[in-house]
């Protein structure tokens, strides 16, 4: 059990979320909210360009922007796709493919420079990927970064595997695994935790929501904030699912069951933090 001293109470992990509410509402001025979004703000589904936020995850996340001083999404996606996902909510941070693009309270998106000269073999690999892969295979181009998705198609998925493995071999790319994905990104130093980890330097309190692997690093990012401040009060929250479920769940202090129960944890924050 890891011990916090946050908001001068003696808290024992795992939290209760009341606990955590609580102590949050004492710094909710200085506190940040961090989203993941395929599998925790929005259920994962066969066809990613169809996925949708769980039902009450707008709604609250605008409120909660008026309470908390910021609140972002890390995610996977381009940020255009995620601009779109989060129209009626503008004063939210974005930030796409990892980290390699941001854009910030709806405005234009910056890109990694490091990343910029990938953007043409990236196009060029999805293409190769979409005459080579087997079918079921279903390309995902996202300018910076291919994702080769297997999810109607499990049985290919050592096919896919290596075949990602060998296009990074050859690119010198990286590999970077998911939910029934293999997404191979660009060499350029940038991920979740490293997104997390600059934008808590002066924070007083943050939250992470995520449901796979690459959360993890944002989880592990918030606990090296709260060793180097003790007044710094950090929460990882997991969102269960039957792929990568059991090993981000047991790195977080609270496991939500589902994108649909999210929405209605989200909502009882509202009335917990005003």
């Amino acid at each position: 059990m890891r011990p916090s001293n946050a908001g001068n109470l003696s808290l024992t992990r795992p939290l209760t979320a009341e606990q955590a509410w609580r102590v949050t509402s004492e710094r909710a001025a200085r506190c940040l909210l961090f989203f993941d979004f395929d599998g925790t703000l929005a259920p994962v589904m066969d066809d990613p360009t169809a996925v949708q936020p769980a039902p009450h995850v707008l709604t609250a996340i605008d409120a909660l922007a008026g309470v908390v001083q910021r609140i972002a999404i890390v995610s996977a996606r381009p940020v255009e796709f995620l601009r779109e996902q989060f129209s009626s909510v503008p004063h939210v941070d974005l930030y796409g493919l990892y980290g390699l693009e941001h854009s910030h309270d709806a405005g234009p998106t910056v890109t990694e420079p490091m990343a910029l000269p990938w953007v043409r073999p990236m196009a060029e690999l999805a293409d190769r990927a979409r005459a080579e892969l087997p079918p079921g295979t279903l390309v995902e181009y996202k300018r910076l970064s291919v994702a080769l998705h297997y999810r109607t198609a499990p049985e290919t998925s050592a096919v896919i595997e290596a075949w990602g493995a060998a296009q990074a071999e050859r690119l010198g790319l990286r590999v970077q695994a998911g939910r029934m994905v293999v997404e191979l990104k660009p060499p350029v130093d940038r991920d979740k935790g490293m997104v997390i980890g600059e934008a808590v330097k002066s924070a007083g309190c943050a939250w992470y929501f995520g449901d796979d692997v690459s959360d993890i690093k944002a989880f592990t990012a918030l606990r090296a904030r709260e060793q180097a401040d003790p007044e710094f009060f950090g929460v990882c929250v997991a969102v269960a699912n039957p792929e990568t479920g059991q090993e981000v769940s047991s790195a977080a202090d609270i496991t939500i069951e589902s994108p649909e129960a999210l929405g209605d944890f989200l909502t009882s924050a509202v009335r917990a933090l005003t």
